[in-house]
């Protein structure tokens, strides 16, 4: 048996083993990672508010 023919017999009986998760795994899940990018997005945000603050009163924005 080659190492391919080797490499898809074991994928395959993996994937003959694996569960389908349940909805309420599945959602939870989703939620998780929702929250988690949500927390993200949120510091990257008050550090980009933060810094255009800084350059503002720094002078970087003057008009004319």
């Amino acid at each position: 048996m080659s190492v391919v023919q080797r490499k898809v017999t074991e994928m395959m009986q993996t994937l003959r083993l694996a569960k389908k998760t349940s909805r309420e795994d599945y959602t939870q899940h989703l939620r998780l990672v929702g929250l988690g990018l949500a927390a993200v997005g949120g510091v990257a945000f008050v550090i980009k508010l933060v810094s255009e603050f800084i350059t503002m009163s720094l002078g970087g924005n003057r008009a004319g």
